[in-house]
């Protein structure tokens, strides 16, 4: 049974591919990837590693690697970043590369405005030699197809030291693909991004964030992230997360040094493909170049 349903998922995902981007439970944290503007905004260079097993246990699932570094490049704090994402998806793969610029307007000895600019593109493959095919004679199911399809992006991120919100588009360009015999098996389209969070003190040693993500897409339901993270002793993160309609999360994260902090998120589905697989699970890894007290992260740590 489970062989069947992984099979009818991997259809779908191409059918539908490009339509949906990656999906993070810990996008709090992964921010520069879909929002040039948060480039430079932690005031030293961080470096973030993520890695996404979705639907444990089903054949062909996603499986996502990201990597991204930023930094402020100026004493007026304008930022620079670099990311990289490989999603796979059964027989496909898409690769991701894209640098971000952010230039920062100070509107007030609080709040800040940065507006990004990102560039690059995506690499897509699908091997369809590595379908399990009833009928293997099909000319139209096999060898690889590969394409190449360049990008622009732009992004607005406002905040300050207790709030942020934010607004993006990624992808400027809408591209479709198509094989061989020019039927398309792909669709690369705009998605919108609107992210925000407050951080409220609740003593000396405990902070609470609620947060929130939604993703717009034409062709495709809203997609509503709610998610609530405590943090104890500037050390301990927990929390838990919603996405509307699709799942339920857990989430914790440990600053092991000053500048090296892990975390690790698990996903249950709620709907009707959450009775085939056990889960998601989610890990990722950030160092920051913390070299002295000057360059240490003020309070708030939590964006």
């Amino acid at each position: 049974m489970k062989k069947a349903v992984s099979v009818l998922i991997i259809f779908w995902s191409l059918s539908v591919f490009g339509q949906q981007e990656p999906q993070y439970t810990q996008y709090m944290y992964n921010t520069v990837t879909v929002n040039p503007g948060y480039a430079g905004t932690r005031g030293v260079t961080s470096l973030f590693g993520l890695h996404r097993s979705q639907w444990i246990g089903l054949d062909g699932a996603p499986r996502t690697t990201q990597f991204s570094i930023h930094s402020p490049v100026s004493r007026r704090g304008h930022g620079l970043g670099l990311s990289v994402m490989s999603d796979n998806i059964g027989p496909s793969r898409d690769t991701y590369i894209n640098a971000s610029f952010s230039y920062l307007l100070q509107l007030s000895d609080r709040t800040r405005l940065n507006l990004g600019l990102m560039g690059g593109g995506s690499f897509l493959e699908v091997d369809y030699n590595k379908l399990n095919l009833e009928n293997n004679q099909d000319p139209n199911l096999t060898g690889k197809l590969s394409k190449f399809s360049p990008n622009v992006g732009v992004g607005a991120y406002l905040h300050s030291d207790s709030w942020y919100v934010g607004l993006s588009v990624p992808a400027l360009l809408e591209t479709s693909f198509y094989d061989d015999v020019q039927q398309s098996v792909a669709r690369e389209k705009m998605h919108f991004y609107l992210i925000g969070g407050y951080v409220f003190d609740l003593g000396p040693s405990v902070k609470f964030k609620p947060a929130t993500l939604l993703k717009a897409v034409n062709g495709a339901p809203l997609s509503v992230d709610l998610s609530a993270n405590f943090m104890f002793n500037e050390n301990l993160t927990l929390g838990a997360a919603y996405r509307w309609d699709a799942a339920v999360s857990a989430m914790a994260g440990f600053n092991i040094t000053p500048s090296l902090f892990v975390g690790y998120g698990y996903d249950w589905d709620t709907r009707r493909i959450g009775n085939y697989n056990s889960g998601s699970h989610e890990v990722f890894l950030r160092y920051e170049f913390i070299f002295s007290s000057r360059n240490r992260l003020h309070s708030p740590r939590f964006f």
